[in-house]
């Protein structure tokens, strides 16, 4: 990101289940410049999928795919052991499908932002996250992998000659060592807004966030990701544009963040 202080703020969807859900990935559209699509493994099908492209066509957002590992009950949430060729495939699918499905409404896919476990996990595992990267490069070294900032993803992705994007969240907590506070465990997911907000200014503004622990973790990030199934998803990203607006700071799609 450059001295300008611009962010691309993405949000995951394509997930919803009820039509309470569908009209909050709506609504969210409007506040929002990217978005990562489910890929009918974790959550979704072929029918929301591209009624959330063209729902993200009109809003002209920058479009990405979001896939996951194959586990509905838990949402794609859900850690198991993986093997490189496995990992593979599930990339090349997934991807894959939505970019047809995008080609098909006159769009071109953006990024991939794995979903998840799939997502924890290559934070961590270099050969996981070398095996998201080349199967990613394989489809079209164009793509812009979206991973952790500071997490092993970024480093595979430029290892493989991709372009990165460092994202940090605004409704997660931080453990000490930049990974993500498990959803399992208390105090995991940020509820109260103001203190969200606050969160997400002191990452753009000064590249730090509180670790759950208390100390102070050095983040530079190009997008911030909204969860739509955060409770008053919506609000929170009302209340962060309206910080990027006091701020002065321009919030712009992913492939112009990068």
């Amino acid at each position: 990101m450059n001295n300008e202080r611009s962010i691309d703020l993405n949000c995951d969807l394509g997930e919803a289940a009820t039509p309470e859900q569908l009209d909050v990935e709506a609504h969210l559209m409007a506040y929002v410049t990217s978005v990562n699509i489910a890929c009918g493994v974790h959550a979704g099908d072929a029918a929301l999928m591209r009624s959330t492209v063209q729902l993200a066509r009109q809003h002209d957002l920058a479009i990405g795919a979001h896939p996951g590992l194959p586990d509905r009950d838990s949402r794609g949430r859900r850690e198991q052991p993986l093997t490189r060729p496995f990992v593979q495939d599930l990339i090349l699918s997934q991807v894959g499908e939505l970019m047809a499905i995008s080609q098909a409404e006159g769009l071109h896919l953006v990024h991939v932002k794995p979903h998840g476990a799939l997502y924890n996990m290559a934070a961590r595992d270099p050969a996981l996250a070398d095996a998201i990267a080349n199967a990613i490069a394989q489809i079209d070294p164009r793509l812009i992998l979206v991973g952790l900032a500071g997490s092993e993803l970024l480093v595979a992705g430029k290892a493989c000659g991709l372009s990165v994007a460092a994202e940090g969240f605004a409704d997660r907590a931080y453990q000490a060592d930049g990974h993500l506070v498990p959803r399992n465990q208390e105090g995991a997911l940020i509820h109260d807004e103001s203190t969200a907000v606050s969160r997400a200014h002191a990452l753009i503004h000064d590249d730090r966030i509180a670790a759950i622990d208390g100390s102070s973790l050095h983040l530079h990030i190009d997008t911030l990701c909204v969860h739509a199934d955060t409770p008053g998803a919506v609000r929170l990203a009302h209340a962060l544009r309206t910080m990027f607006d006091d701020g002065r700071i321009s919030v712009v799609r992913l492939d112009h963040a990068v």
